[in-house]
């Protein structure tokens, strides 16, 4: 499911010219799945365009939807999906630029050290909070703004888990109404055994790594442009170290591009 979400990305940005919204890129976000039997959703796909990738000056929740800002030469932009595929749930995002954006292109270079981190420290079982908050110092190193801490919770991940499908798939505030649900019992359930499914700076993330696939979103901004990646972080119960916790794929377009580079 990850990858076909993907694959998705990779098509609608191939098709991108100036002139197109971000609410447009939504619609053929939408367009491309359905076409290939997505009916469901965890959130219907967003697109953020020019210094909207950074989230500059977001304050509520709404600001998040698409937009009529149109896109024009140079300009960074996100794709972000979370379709749900025979019970599968996957949640991405990809950057890119209408042509060369060298900004967002130095973003996406460090953004691999973040991934390596984010991985070492979880089979390292260190509380949620911490890694976050040394995401934040490796962030701050490298001379960026944290702009997941701008989403809902400040989450850099959350939780996912399979999704019963039925024929008529219901969504609130661009949000799958069968997705929420289980999202709000996992955090029924976490809450009576002491963790979240929401991995934040906050207290309640003060806890390690719980088993189970996490959408994970570290998103840099620097003088109003935003890069991120998200992928699914596989975490088990395993003692071996290299099973205890796994990217899903390494076979996606931001993991291609840091190889091709090496």
């Amino acid at each position: 499911m990850q990858r076909l979400a993907y694959e998705c990305a990779e098509a609608v940005a191939a098709q991108l010219k100036p002139g197109v919204t971000e609410r447009e890129a939504a619609r053929m976000q939408r367009t491309w799945l359905r076409e290939r039997g997505v009916r469901d959703w965890f959130h219907l796909p967003f697109a953020w365009f020019g210094d909207r990738t950074a989230f500059v000056n977001f304050r509520v929740p709404l600001q998040f939807f698409p937009t009529d800002r149109p896109l024009e030469p140079g300009m960074p932009f996100i794709l972000d999906m979370a379709p749900v595929y025979e019970g599968c749930t996957a949640d991405i995002g990809y950057s890119g630029s209408l042509g060369v954006n060298p900004v967002q292109n130095r973003l996406m270079d460090d953004l691999e050290a973040h991934r390596e981190l984010i991985l070492r420290e979880v089979r390292e079982r260190r509380p949620l909070r911490e890694i976050y908050e040394d995401v934040d110092r490796l962030m701050a190193r490298q001379g960026y703004a944290n702009r997941h801490r701008a989403y809902p919770f400040g989450v850099i991940a959350h939780k996912v888990d399979r999704v019963t499908e039925r024929r008529w798939s219901p969504h609130v505030f661009g949000f799958g109404t069968r997705a929420l649900k289980g999202l709000a019992a996992d955090a029924l359930h976490g809450h009576r055994e002491g963790w979240s499914p929401l991995w934040s700076p906050y207290r309640f993330s003060d806890h390690p790594p719980q088993p189970g696939l996490w959408a994970v979103e570290p998103h840099l901004g620097f003088r109003g442009t935003g890069a991120k990646f998200e992928e699914i972080l596989v975490v088990t119960g395993s003692a071996d170290p290299e099973q205890s916790a796994f990217w899903l794929d390494d076979d996606l377009p931001h993991v291609r591009r840091w190889a091709e580079d090496k």
